[in-house]
């Protein structure tokens, strides 16, 4: 069955760090690209991360680049977000989702258009 599953939520002071993961299950083949979105309470979801696996190449959006890492060890590994620097901001339900069909990574982060998505985890930035 496949799967992903987000953990690692939670909530952190303004300035912190936390560190998402995304488990991935049930795949036969390796995923083309995965990506993180966000979406915060009353904002619609947003693209901010993306990992192409073909070179492990990473791309951000703006307001989260210099802050955010993501990355992953192999094709069976979990997938990480490293958030640095957290904002009040920053506070939203995290999904990461995958890429089968070779989309552009433009269209991924502009459009959120993927095969495969979590529940999300909830990250709350506030003092």
């Amino acid at each position: 069955q496949l799967q992903l599953v987000e953990s690692g939520g939670g909530l952190v002071q303004p300035g912190g760090s936390l560190r998402l993961s995304c488990a991935v299950s049930g795949f036969t083949r390796d995923y083309h690209a995965i990506a993180w979105f966000r979406q915060a309470p009353g904002k619609e979801r947003e693209g901010i991360a993306c990992l192409v696996t073909a070179d492990n190449s990473a791309y951000y959006t703006n307001p989260v680049k210099g802050r955010f890492t993501v990355s992953r060890d192999n094709a069976k590994s979990p997938v990480y977000l490293q958030m640095n620097g957290l904002k009040p901001e920053d506070t939203a339900v995290y999904y990461c989702a995958e890429d089968f069909s070779d989309r552009p990574t433009e269209v991924i982060l502009t459009t959120g258009n993927m095969d495969y998505w979590g529940k999300g985890t909830l990250v709350t930035v506030s003092s």
